[in-house]
């Protein structure tokens, strides 16, 4: 065993559970590092108060006066916690969060000094912006950039610091972050939804965009994972055979949690309650040392910035305990990867979930009425919605028997295909009396109030209603919630705004009832949506052909997905929603293309590295043990050694085919590279990398795992799944 791998495999063997003993109650300790409501209570003035809660609630802007109160108790709250320093802390387009720390410490004269925190310092500051990725939107040189408070997002601490979430924006005015469009989008949806409420109820005054997500990640021993320069490197293995045993005995699933990962997830879940992160659900997931946690639901701005916190929070609560965590979307061959499914509803200021059956055939119908619209925005933007989930690490995981597919679709279950039917069904035009008798008892008054029980799920389907909401599965394990989130919202208020124009007219210039013009609309739009909704199994070829005749889109790779993203049909329906500038979506997909190719070329790097300079030199040095071997048998038995030696010079000679095809793929892998590093085009280089460069990896990485297979487990260099998996 090479030196390293023993190293880290006797380290690994050698890291006992860090015990957690939790002394109080979560309930108790929940949010207590955060400046929340309860918080501002205690530390704000009545006014300060007031206007704090105006912004959260009604997106009013506070003055500077307020601003300056808000500090001053936000630094004193702070204060009394031990923190030393505050940061804006945002969430630009690298995926990861950003934050630059200041002290309060300033001093004030000779051998004086004070804490200080202003309402200036609390609303806005300039970080360098020249260094994140704009997608053009500025020069290197143009470094000028602004992060401004997000009031409806609370301040944090976290270990000495004060965290204020913000927006980032370039000094054009351009978003440079996740935020800034996820709160324009939010704002319409709200917009939106909230006029079409007032058909059923005329007190609703605001709507609010709900999520949860389900993390899902592998936690793999640090000491284990330092010894595989491709797990550091990129986050997942570019290399190394299957173990014997994987996950086709199902016994990992909703198994017993191994105690070091349960003291892990203890730890992780103290922190989180500190700093407000719901989290209520852990589990094993179905690949060995695979597991998730999900929280309660929250409002969908706060929910991102909280998975956002979340990622940042598990690695450090992991390397606590001597794990490293994996977030990539498929970090082993042969075993499932990891997603995020993202779920989400709308509700009212009024309590009400508005993808929740009610009790009456009027709250059916409003049901109904978001439940359809919520499906045509799909139907009508499925190519979009793809591209949201689309990056290197989603590529390997969608489609591949464990994800939805690339195709888009809807799941809603039989009894609602029924409902959906039957309203098909009803007489156009204005109805009569039995008419709308019947299709209030028969079709709206008959769906049960609680549709979780009565709707299988359906795990192949990317986008799934589940009882009292939509599930978005296909989102990848590392992405930011933000950016589905953002799409998501905007295409279903820009399609309750249609709805709304279409049902005013049916009731002004057909002179209908407020109800018939609603079923007409609904009906019409029911019509038109059953290309979109699919029962069955995602991951069969025959779905994939269906997929294709019904005219859906199936955008495989990254490149071919987020063109999606700058077509004249999204751009211009982000501009009528006033989420996003044309600007600003060009940069995206620049940004997202660029990202794409840095990481399949760090891969490609990577990969070519080990192979090289690690598998092909261990492959020679056990062939020439075998040559010494049979050199050795000569010598004994001269004539008969060659019968004697027969399986050492079949090895001999199938460790050469495999040195030769590794060594000649690296050199066209290396080659195909230099050619894409030299393309201009951003989109003719993103398909290099794609349809020129990764299909390499395939042909190096089959013939390092044979060569893994054939060589001496003793000299093998790199640390192997079964220990990667299977050492707890």
């Amino acid at each position: 065993m090479s030196t390293l791998r023993f190293h880290a495999i006797k380290e690994s063997l050698a890291n006992r559970p860090i015990l957690v003993e939790e002394k109080e109650r979560r309930s108790d300790i929940f949010g207590k590092n955060v400046f929340n409501e309860n918080s501002m209570r205690q530390y704000l003035t009545k006014d300060a108060f007031k206007g704090v809660m105006n912004a959260v609630k009604h997106g009013k802007k506070i003055d500077r006066n307020i601003a300056d109160q808000v500090a001053s108790s936000m630094r004193d709250w702070a204060l009394s916690k031990g923190v030393t320093h505050y940061t804006h802390w945002f969430q630009p387009l690298t995926g990861a969060t950003a934050e630059k720390h200041d002290a309060f410490f300033e001093t004030i004269g000779d051998n004086a000094s004070v804490e200080k925190f202003g309402g200036s310092q609390l609303v806005q500051q300039e970080p360098d912006a020249s260094s994140f990725p704009s997608g053009g939107i500025r020069n290197t040189f143009e470094a000028r950039g602004y992060t401004a408070w997000d009031p409806t997002s609370p301040a944090f601490i976290y270990g000495k610091t004060l965290c204020i979430p913000t927006i980032f924006v370039a000094y054009t005015g351009e978003a440079l972050d996740y935020k800034t469009p996820l709160l324009r989008a939010l704002q319409a949806i709200d917009s939106a939804a909230t006029e079409v409420c007032k058909y059923f109820d005329k007190n609703v005054r605001k709507v609010t965009s709900s999520l949860g997500w389900e993390q899902e990640y592998f936690l793999i021993d640090k000491a284990l994972v330092a010894s595989r320069q491709d797990i550091t490197l990129t986050g997942r293995t570019l290399l190394g055979h299957s173990s014997a045993k994987g996950q086709q005995l199902d016994d990992h699933y909703f198994g017993s949690i191994p105690n070091r990962a349960l003291n892990f997830m203890r730890d992780l879940e103290v922190e989180c309650m500190y700093l407000g992160i719901p989290v209520k659900t852990r589990h094993n997931e179905v690949a060995p040392n695979q597991f998730e946690l999900a929280p309660i639901y929250e409002e969908a701005n706060l929910a991102v910035d909280h998975n956002s916190l979340l990622m940042d929070v598990m690695g450090r609560v992991a390397s606590r305990h001597n794990f490293k965590v994996l977030l990539h979307e498929k970090p082993f061959a042969g075993v499932n990867g990891s997603g995020k499914h993202n779920n989400w509803s709308l509700s009212t200021d009024t309590g009400i979930n508005l993808l929740g059956p009610g009790k009456t055939p009027m709250s059916n119908l409003q049901f109904l009425t978001f439940f359809v619209n919520t499906i045509k925005a799909v139907h009508d933007n499925e190519e979009l919605l793809r591209a949201t989930i689309a990056s290197a690490g989603n590529d390997h995981r969608l489609g591949a028997n464990e994800a939805p597919p690339a195709i888009i679709s809807v799941f809603i279950g039989e009894q609602l295909t029924k409902v959906l039917e039957d309203l098909e069904g009803v007489t156009k035009g204005k109805l009569s009396p039995e008419e709308k008798t019947d299709l209030k008892l028969n079709v709206i008054g008959k769906i049960p109030d609680v549709l979780l029980d009565n709707t299988d799920r359906n795990r192949t389907s990317p986008f799934a209603f589940t009882g009292n909401k939509f599930e978005f599965r296909a989102v990848g394990s590392q992405a930011n919630c933000a950016n589905p989130m953002t799409v998501l919202n905007t295409i279903v208020a820009k399609q309750l705004k249609d709805f709304k124009v279409e049902v005013d007219a049916l009731i002004v210039d057909k002179d209908l009832k407020k109800d018939e013009a609603i079923f007409n609309i609904l009906r019409e739009y029911i019509k038109g949506l059953k290309n979109i909704l699919f029962e069955g199994n995602g991951y069969s070829e025959a779905w994939e052909k269906e997929a294709k005749k019904r005219g859906l889109s199936n955008n495989k790779t990254t490149p071919e997905a987020l063109k999606a993203k700058i077509s004249k049909k999204t751009i211009a329906l982000f501009e009528e929603m006033e989420v996003m500038s044309k600007i600003e979506m060009e940069a995206r997909y620049e940004v997202e293309m660029e990202d794409y190719i840095n990481h399949v070329q760090i891969e490609s790097r990577v990969l070519g590295d080990i192979a090289r300079n690690h598998v092909v030199p261990t492959a020679v040095k056990y062939q020439n043990i075998l040559i010494d071997n049979v050199r050795g048998l000569k010598d004994i038995f001269e004539g008969s050694y060659k019968k004697l030696a027969k399986e050492q010079l079949v090895l001999i000679e199938e460790i050469s085919i495999h040195i030769e095809s590794i060594n000649a793929n690296v050199t066209k892998m290396t080659n195909e590279r230099k050619k894409a590093n030299g393309m201009q085009d951003i989109e003719e280089k993103a398909n290099a990398y794609c349809f020129n460069v990764k299909p390499l990896f395939d042909d190096i990485r089959y013939n390092c795992d044979k060569l893994e297979l054939l060589v001496d487990d003793e000299i093998w260099p790199l640390t192997k799944y079964r220990e990667l998996m299977f050492t707890r």
